[in-house]
């Protein structure tokens, strides 16, 4: 990426590496780097790959945040439907507070990401100290960060986590349009082939994928009742299916009388990718660091990646994960 600043133009912030404190700059000297997908280096912390303004934000929640037995938090790898689950979980949860057929809904004039913040990407990112008083409860979270980097709070507590995992190879492609997307007037843009080898080494942000996706699927395995793994695919092709089984495991099933009304199914349309991307916030909306709502609002679709990948990358990449996720059960 280009730093060059004018007189005209400042980057915005969410491409500014120039208010690190000493502590991230001295801990960066010694980690090893890679070029990144957004901004010119990318760094390996703890085992996942983040640039320098992440790390700061990651050190503080690991170090400050302290977790809920009664807390939700999402835990994805970008561009696995972050925002198509967010915005579900707000919707289901507060559901009471919030009945899904009233017009000023909170979801209608709010970004999902407004309304369940990230917490090394939002709340911790710059060295702030969130104020976490007016959450109500129980608290909407989310979080990129791998299972064995999340703040210990969260581990030795009953909080309850939602995994949201996705087809790598539709990951890749959206990851790609996102960082190219969100350059400085779309310059220095990088190539589909310099960004695939590198997710093929396992440099993409928060990743090795296979490594994110393992920890936690591993997880929902050995504790079921804490942590829940969710296939995208699988909420596009059954989402009432879907949505009813997350709202068992957050112990706020549907009752007779909402299967009577038809809420799950207003919910759906609600979250949906036409009503979200159409809605004014996420049109012209944008986040306090600069980045536009609509940039979340790609495709949200299935099988993108078959118009981008040549019949070498794709099986190049079927190689790698097949490697990656030899007997573990969970197939792509």
């Amino acid at each position: 990426m280009s730093t060059s600043q004018t007189s005209t133009q400042i980057p915005p912030k969410y491409l500014r590496e120039d208010e690190l404190s000493d502590e991230c700059k001295k801990l960066l000297l010694t980690l090893p780097k890679e070029r990144g997908w957004l901004i010119s280096d990318t760094y390996n912390y703890q085992g996942f790959w983040l640039s320098p303004r992440l790390l700061q934000g990651v050190i503080a929640c690991q170090r400050q945040f302290q977790a809920h037995d009664s807390d939700i938090i999402l835990a994805t790898t970008p561009k696995s439907g972050t925002t198509l689950l967010k915005a579900l979980l707000f919707v289901l949860v507060n559901r009471v507070k919030h009945p899904v057929f009233e017009q000023n809904h909170p979801l209608l004039v709010k970004n999902p990401h407004d309304l369940v913040p990230y917490l090394e990407l939002t709340l911790y990112v710059d060295g702030q100290v969130p104020n976490f008083s007016s959450f109500t409860t129980p608290r909407l979270l989310s979080t990129h960060l791998p299972f064995a980097s999340l703040p210990k709070s969260v581990q030795d507590s009953r909080t309850k986590l939602v995994y949201l995992c996705r087809n790598p190879k539709d990951i890749f492609i959206s990851m790609w349009h996102f960082a190219n997307d969100l350059r400085l007037d779309h310059t220095d843009t990088r190539s589909i082939e310099e960004m695939f080898e590198l997710f093929c080494k396992g440099v993409s942000v928060f990743g090795p994928f296979w490594n994110h996706v393992l920890d936690y699927w591993k997880k929902s395995i050995e504790k079921p009742n804490q942590v829940f793994f969710l296939m995208y695919e699988e909420i596009k092709k059954q989402p009432k299916i879907q949505l009813k089984r997350l709202a068992e495991f957050l112990d706020c099933p549907f009752s007779v009388e909402e299967e009577n009304s038809r809420v799950a199914e207003e919910i759906l349309r609600m979250c949906s990718f036409e009503n979200l991307s159409n809605l004014e916030v996420n049109i012209n909306g944008k986040f306090s660091t600069g980045e536009a709502n609509k940039s979340f609002f790609r495709k949200g679709e299935v099988g993108d990646w078959k118009n981008y990948f040549t019949i070498e990358m794709s099986e190049k990449f079927n190689h790698v994960i097949e490697q990656k996720f030899q007997g573990s059960g969970l197939r792509f």
